[in-house]
């Protein structure tokens, strides 16, 4: 295929996940439900449809039970285990390990999906339904994407699955886990560790990940989504009343373009871009600062504590 052809694809590719966004806010927007917006939609989509190669080895079937199993439990937690946020986190990464451990899988964004209604204290099932309707589309859409040859076809095996050693790394990364964000939760100041930069840190702890070996870009590429996502509410939404459609299309041309420039497509980013168009008006100056700080702080962190046999 020539380059003109793939840039073609490449451009569709975005499109359609610019499309699915603007859905997914008008929607939300007309209806008045808040909880319809899911961040995490576009780091999915990210992985999905717009890079060369799904980052996960996981199946269409598993994407959509995770995802939905995710998104339950995190406003299960909040509806009836009335526990401090601490402990409400905690169970979420926990429950989320042990249902990728089960179904062999490494798709890591479902634990921001999980997260994501705790740190918002969401007691909607509307959430849950959206993700899931969401989560449908992004399947289907993948697999037409692949039937028209837009993308390869991902191949999904449970061969290399190594329960003993996912179940070391998985105890290792909650013990860590709950050490790091003590501060960060119970201080309030949870956009340190907003539930993309969890994932994140997940990724980075993995030995076997390629990401491994660009910290400083995936570092740059996290901080642009989040001063982008952030400027784009205040700019188009806050300051002239825009609505927030408008703002998460400029956001995600400007993160596009970006993928486009650094040739890497960080599904995490995505999520960081739209965070911002769901939060409080009082933490969006904030929030590319603690984003910024998070980073410097997990990635290194993930880096120095999961060394593989070869570092």
């Amino acid at each position: 295929m020539d380059v003109h052809a793939l840039k073609i694809i490449r451009f569709e590719r975005y499109t359609l996940a610019i499309i699915m966004t603007v859905v997914m806010f008008l929607i939300a927007q007309l209806s008045g439900q808040k909880e319809i917006i899911f961040p995490e939609v576009l780091a999915i989509m990210t992985g999905a449809w717009i890079a060369k190669k799904q980052p996960w080895s996981v199946d269409k079937r598993r994407i959509f039970i995770l995802t939905c199993l995710a998104s339950i439990i995190g406003v299960a937690i909040v509806r009836y285990i009335h526990l401090d946020l601490f402990f409400q986190v905690s169970i979420c990464f926990l429950l989320v390990g042990a249902s990728l451990i089960l179904l062999k899988t490494n798709f890591i964004p479902i634990i921001s999906a999980c997260i994501l209604p705790v740190y918002m204290g969401t007691t909607s099932w509307i959430y849950s339904i959206s993700v899931s309707i969401m989560a449908l589309m992004i399947i289907i859409v993948q697999w037409l994407m692949e039937k028209y040859h837009m993308r390869s076809i991902n191949h999904f095996s449970t061969k290399e699955f190594n329960l003993k050693h996912e179940l070391k790394w998985w105890a290792k990364l909650f013990l860590i886990f709950g050490i790091i964000s003590v501060v960060p939760i119970e201080s309030r100041n949870i956009f340190f560790l907003a539930p993309p930069l969890i994932v994140t840190f997940v990724e980075f702890a993995n030995p076997k990940s390629p990401l491994r070996n660009k910290p400083l870009e995936i570092f740059e590429i996290l901080v642009f989504a989040a001063f982008i996502g952030t400027m784009m509410r205040l700019l188009l939404n806050t300051y002239l009343n825009c609505p927030l459609t408008i703002c998460a299309i400029v956001a995600c041309i400007f993160l596009f373009i970006a993928f486009d420039y650094s040739r890497i497509t960080f599904p995490p980013a995505g999520a960081i871009l739209l965070l911002p168009m769901i939060l409080r008006t009082e933490d969006l100056k904030l929030f590319p600062v603690e984003v910024t700080i998070g980073a410097m702080v997990i990635i290194p962190l993930a880096l120095y504590l999961f060394k593989n046999k070869e570092e």
